[in-house]
């Protein structure tokens, strides 16, 4: 058989061995407490869903539509980060809308990068920050993040080290899978940064309203100089449980954006219409909706940390995402997190993401996700107490 080279530099998927094992449990009746994928539960809000079906009425939103988002929808865009973070941006050069981040940020990887130009890559993260620049042909340095390390110091370090020169770096924060948030001092140091050694940033802002306990997640782009180097992708899957709408956008640097949206027009027609205009009423509406959404991830969140402490598992409490990133406890840190992951399948009967999915400093993690309610969640403690 003809081989195909793309498909060579993407590994085995590390998530496919817990979920194989998960789907076995269920068919033999086993009731699986998921909180593995960040699939979103929380029923998008209804005046959105309104919106969609009444939008979906009219034939002349049947047709092909703009691969770049109607223009509704990016002046949408702009007004909402001019609301939220003063950011101006011209929503005819500086705005895209892109079918979920995650299409958006392949797709500029792929008209950005060369073989053989160098990403760097934090590690752990979602896998599509390394997979996008591989699947470019790129190739990927990989930069540790942990609370032990300096970023900045492994970031020049990287630096010095290698050649070419990086041509981008993909950030994102708050951070999938750790849970790591930063300050604007933070993404000032990084565009000063990628300004001095002449690299793009991607930052994936797909996080930016699941915050707690009193912290803002700053936007890159209100960084000076944000728009000068690089983009942010934001994604409305969480904020306004759209996951499975596909929308998403891109905003800032007009050569990167001119460059997606080229790229774009030969790949797609664009988003079903009434998904978009239904989206332009989430972003213009009443955002009291978001704030019902990150309540509920909030009491998911503290009745998982409280449990996970209450039953000998110390885990800090995250101040942002959907996620708690939680060290393997010593006893089982031997098995590394893909075998501890199906320990919890087998003996708890709970599913979590192996840390190992994320990035090879994630081996001694698991990643659980905020996806089942607050009873299903301590009915899942009960149930992990068992290997305590």
């Amino acid at each position: 058989m003809q081989e195909f080279p793309r498909m060579k530099r993407l590994p085995p998927y590390v998530f496919a061995t817990v979920n194989e094992l998960k789907m076995k449990l269920r068919r033999q009746g086993e009731d699986i407490i998921d909180l593995g994928m960040g699939n979103p539960d929380i029923p998008t809000p209804k005046h959105i869903v309104d919106k969609l079906v009444e939008a979906a009425q009219k034939p002349t939103n049947h047709r092909y539509s703009a691969s770049r988002g109607i223009p509704n929808l990016r002046k949408a865009i702009a007004n909402w980060y001019k609301r939220r973070y003063n950011v101006d941006i011209d929503p005819e050069t500086e705005a895209v809308v892109t079918i979920g981040a995650k299409e958006g940020l392949s797709h500029l990887a792929l008209v950005m990068l060369s073989p053989g130009e160098v990403v760097f890559v934090p590690d752990p993260t979602y896998p599509i920050h390394t997979y996008s620049a591989i699947i470019a042909g790129a190739d990927v340095r990989r930069i540790p993040i942990s609370p032990e390390r300096d970023f900045f110091e492994d970031l020049l370090t990287a630096t010095k080290q290698t050649w070419p020169q990086p041509k981008l770096l993909i950030i994102s924060y708050p951070h999938n899978p750790t849970t790591v948030v930063v300050d604007l001092d933070f993404f000032q140091k990084i565009v000063d940064f990628a300004k001095e050694h002449n690299i793009f940033v991607i930052h994936d802002f797909a996080y930016a309203d699941l915050a707690f306990d009193g912290y803002t997640p700053p936007s890159f782009l209100q960084a000076k100089g944000g728009k000068d180097v690089g983009v942010e992708f934001f994604s409305m899957s969480k904020s306004y449980s759209m996951a499975g709408w596909r929308v998403g956008f891109c905003c800032g640097n007009r050569q990167m954006i001119h460059a997606l949206t080229r790229i774009k027009s030969y790949l797609d027609y664009g988003i079903f219409q009434p998904i978009q205009i239904a989206s332009i009423i989430a972003l213009n509406g009443d955002q009291s909706c978001v704030g019902k959404i990150v309540e509920e991830y909030r009491i998911r969140r503290d009745a998982l940390i409280q449990g996970l402490n209450r039953i000998g598992w110390h885990t800090p409490s995250p101040k942002a995402t959907m996620f708690v990133w939680a060290k393997i406890p010593e006893q089982f840190q031997h098995m590394g997190s893909v075998e501890f992951s199906k320990l919890l399948l087998n003996e708890c009967k709970v599913a979590v993401s192996p840390g190992l999915g994320f990035g090879h400093f994630g081996d001694n993690y698991v990643r659980f996700a905020l996806v089942e309610n607050k009873h299903r969640i301590n009915q899942a403690i009960r149930g992990l107490k068992k290997i305590f």
